[in-house]
């Protein structure tokens, strides 16, 4: 990788982005509407007012994930079905630096998404956890992150993007499921508490479940959040070894 090179796949990135304002509205503003939305169908009854808190932190992980996922997915195979990629490739650009400033441009948009999502539940809704803000939030960029190292991996196996759209129930379903959002993993079948281990977005859910309750990660936690970075750079290693210049 040429830190120039990176750079410039990910300023040129950027400014389409900047450009695509439905792109960004549903980058930036989609997860907190969502959020908000949450938040008010919790808080409307008063035998469900500690569903928000509860709910709240994990959901500051998993949304940013599923959208991250599908949005950079689409972009990227629409990259290189309009030949953009192979454009890009037969100059002195290598795949790790293409997947680099990809990653980086997404990673920064992430961060943004993850930033706002956490200061709105927080100041604005009224969140109320154990933890300190700082906490939710780099938890929640990673998985942003994790969701776009994910989106650029998978890209490289579709073909449409109504394919690319296809992999989101096939490869964050199965998560957000086995994750312990709906049943704890206590109280799993032996088979699928197993599954929810390989899982990443599982470790996402315990590290802010951790902040949210105990007011820290522990050992426990920063261990999730070692396996989330481990995860967001294999998921890149796989992106760069199965990247493709053009869909066939």
């Amino acid at each position: 990788m040429t830190p120039r090179i990176t750079l410039a796949v990910a300023t040129r990135v950027l400014t389409q982005l900047r450009r695509d304002h439905r792109t960004l509205a549903l980058l930036l503003v989609m997860p907190c509407v969502i959020l908000a939305l949450l938040w008010w169908m919790f808080g409307s009854s008063p035998a469900q007012g500690a569903g928000f808190d509860a709910l709240g932190p994990p959901l500051l992980a998993l949304i940013p994930f599923i959208v991250m996922f599908l949005v950079t997915s689409v972009t990227t195979l629409r990259e290189r079905s309009s030949g953009t990629l192979e454009r890009l490739l037969a100059m002195p650009t290598g795949k790790g630096d293409l997947l680099g400033g990809y990653a980086l441009a997404f990673g920064l948009v992430a961060a943004v998404q993850s930033v706002l999502a956490v200061l709105l539940c927080y100041l604005v809704l009224g969140l109320d956890v154990s933890g300190p803000v700082w906490m939710l939030v780099v938890v929640a960029v990673a998985d942003a992150v994790l969701g776009t190292a994910l989106g650029l991996f998978v890209s490289a196996f579709a073909r449409t993007e109504f394919q690319a759209v296809q992999f989101l129930p096939a490869f964050v379903l199965p998560q957000l499921l086995l994750c312990g959002l709906f049943v704890p993993r206590a109280q799993m079948a032996a088979a699928l508490d197993a599954a929810a281990g390989a899982m990443p977005m599982t470790y996402a859910y315990d590290s802010l479940h951790r902040v949210a309750a105990d007011g820290a990660l522990g050992a426990t936690g920063r261990i999730d959040v070692v396996v989330l970075a481990g995860a967001i750079l294999v998921a890149l290693a796989l992106g760069a070894a199965t990247l493709r210049r053009r869909t066939a």
